[in-house]
């Protein structure tokens, strides 16, 4: 079974995108979702980020998303800990879900393949691409952030003409109707390679 990447950068619209290939009956791994679940329920995690960030890191029993931003907004340092925490149990969970799947092929959305080096885990990878200003707005209406907040991840994330020579596809999410043809032709090219 083909493990398909579906990355991009934030507001690039990798779960739109995502979701079109879920409509053609293709199973969809998102490991952000996956990642924020297990923050909620894995002790391990759990004990690791309070012994890294604090009590402070979880309020009511629930990950203190906006605390855990604003202790990362400005050290990559303590952001790469964080992923050392995370990755290797969302790896392991990964590992387990893609047993259980039947389709020719899957889709795996995760942000940063290319940050983390992690291209060699997937057969294909298709990178969603907007221009800044789409993805600024979409970001904004999607979450309560500023401007600043944005462009400081933006700033932290590989930009679009690194990631498009390391992709074997690039899906230009401008415009939905667009997008979606280009969902289709990609979904069939990717069968046809099977």
């Amino acid at each position: 079974m083909k493990i398909v990447g579906i990355t991009g950068g934030i507001g690039s619209g990798k779960s739109t995108v995502a979701k079109m290939f879920a409509s053609k009956g293709i199973p969809v791994y998102t490991a952000d979702d996956e990642a924020k679940k297990l923050m909620n329920t894995s002790k391990v995690i759990k004990r690791h980020l309070t012994n890294l960030l604090g009590e402070a890191c979880y309020k009511n029993g629930e990950i203190n998303r906006a605390y855990i931003s604003s202790k990362i907004f400005n050290d990559k340092s303590l952001l790469q800990q964080i992923n050392a925490i995370i990755h290797p149990k969302v790896a392991t969970h990964f590992k387990r879900w893609l047993k259980k799947q039947t389709a020719p092929y899957i889709i795996k959305e995760a942000a940063i393949i290319f940050e983390n080096s992690l291209q060699d885990q997937y057969d294909v990878i298709i990178l969603v691409v907007a221009d800044k200003f789409t993805r600024i707005q979409r970001i904004l209406k999607r979450d309560t952030t500023s401007v600043d907040k944005i462009e400081n991840v933006m700033k932290n994330q590989m930009s679009d003409e690194e990631k498009i020579k390391l992709s074997h596809y690039v899906i230009y999410n401008q415009d939905l109707d667009e997008t979606a043809q280009q969902v289709t032709k990609i979904h069939g090219k990717i069968l046809e390679s099977l």
